[in-house]
C-alpha cells in the first residue's frame, strides 16, 4: 500500500496515467503532468478530488517541467506519442517526445530532494515483429529503418537505456515497464480491442486489418495498474526492467473480434481491410521476470475484461 507519498504522473491524463493515479489519490498527493491531448481524465469520478492536481504541460520543456516536479517522492513516466496511425504520420515528433522528453524527466527526478523511484514506460514493440515468450534479456529487434512505424520502439529502447543508466550512473532508483497490449475502460486513441468494443456495443462494422492472423497476448489494465503499484515500491524493482501482460490470454485478432461479438451479444459484422504499415505478427510476453522478482500476476481473462470495458462504453459512448 502507497501512502501519504506525492506523486508525479507524466501523461497521467492518458489510459494508463489516469487509471493508476484512481488508484492512488486517496492516500496520496497525485500530480498530473499532460498535454491533455488525450484525455481521459474527463470520465473518472476522482478529476475534481481535492487530492489530484493537474497541470498542463509538455516533457520537452524542462523548466516548467523540473518545477512542476518538485517535492515528488515517485516519478511515473507515462508520458510519450504511441498510436500506430500517430506515430506513422509524425516520426519526429514521436522521436523527439519520446527520447528528450524521457531525458527531461529522468534529469528532472535525478535532482529532487528525496526522489524514491522512478518508474518508465517502454514498450513490446521493441521486440520486433516477431516475439514469442520473449523475456527481458532477449535481444532487442527493430524494424527497417526508413519505416516510420518502428520510430516508436527506438525512442522507447533509447527511453529504457537512458532509465537504466541514470541508475547506474547517478544512482537513480529507475525501473522499466514494457506493457503488452494493455486494453479496458477508458483507453483513449487507438487500439484493436477498444475499436472492436465499442463498435460491437453499437453493433456497428468491426474492421481488421490484414488477414486477422496477428497473435496478441492481452492485458486488461487493472493488471497492469497492479504491476506499476508493485515496480512503484518493491526493492527489487530498482535498475530492472519488466514485461507485464498476461501470457494465458493469447489469440488472433480475428478470434479476438469475434470473442468481442459473441460475448456482448452484437450483430457486428466483420470485414477485412488491407494493411497499410507493417505489423507485429506475434506478441506474447513472458512475464516470469516479473513474477520472480515483483510477484506480480495478471488475473482477469479476457472474457471479463471484454464485459468491464463494454459497461464504461455503453455508459460514455463518445
Amino acid at each position: 500500500m502507497i501512502e501519504n507519498k506525492t506523486i508525479f504522473i507524466t501523461g497521467g491524463a492518458g489510459f494508463i496515467g489516469s487509471a493508476l493515479a484512481s488508484r492512488l489519490v486517496e492516500k496520496n498527493q497525485v500530480v498530473i503532468y499532460d498535454n491533455l491531448n488525450r484525455n481521459s481524465l474527463k470520465n473518472k469520478p476522482f478529476q475534481n478530488h481535492p487530492n489530484l492536481r493537474v497541470i498542463k504541460g509538455d516533457v520537452l520543456d524542462f523548466a516548467p517541467l523540473s518545477e512542476a516536479m518538485t517535492g515528488a517522492d515517485i516519478v511515473v513516466h507515462c508520458a510519450g506519442v504511441a498510436g500506430i496511425e500517430t506515430v506513422t504520420k509524425k516520426p519526429v515528433t514521436t522521436m523527439r517526445v519520446n527520447i528528450v522528453g524521457s531525458l527531461n524527466v529522468l534529469d528532472a527526478a535525478v535532482r529532487l530532494a528525496n526522489c524514491e523511484r522512478v518508474v518508465c514506460f517502454s514498450t513490446s514493440e521493441v521486440f520486433g515483429q516477431m516475439a514469442y515468450h520473449s523475456s527481458e534479456t532477449d535481444n532487442t529487434v527493430l524494424g527497417n529503418v526508413g519505416e516510420a512505424r518502428w520510430t516508436y520502439a527506438v525512442g522507447k529502447l533509447a527511453e529504457e537505456h537512458l532509465a537504466i543508466a541514470f541508475h547506474q550512473e547517478q544512482g537513480l532508483p529507475a525501473t522499466v515497464v514494457r506493457p503488452f497490449n494493455v486494453y479496458g475502460p477508458g483507453q483513449v486513441g487507438e487500439g484493436a480491442l477498444r475499436n472492436f468494443i465499442r463498435a460491437a456495443v453499437k453493433d456497428e462494422q468491426i474492421t481488421i486489418h490484414g488477414d486477422g492472423t496477428q497473435i496478441r497476448a492481452w492485458c486488461f489494465v487493472d493488471d497492469m495498474v497492479d504491476a506499476v503499484l508493485l515496480a512503484m515500491v518493491h526493492p527489487n524493482a530498482v535498475g530492472e526492467s519488466f514485461n507485464i501482460g498476461n501470457q494465458r490470454v493469447v489469440t488472433t485478432i480475428y478470434d479476438l473480434a469475434r470473442t468481442v461479438v459473441r460475448v456482448l451479444g452484437s450483430k457486428s459484422p466483420i470485414q477485412f481491410v488491407p494493411r497499410d504499415s507493417v505489423d507485429i505478427e506475434l506478441r506474447i510476453p513472458s512475464v516470469r521476470k516479473a513474477h520472480e522478482l515483483l510477484g506480480f500476476m495478471a488475473k482477469v481473462d479476457l472474457e471479463e475484461g471484454i464485459e468491464r470495458t463494454a459497461a464504461f462504453y455503453r455508459e460514455f459512448s463518445e
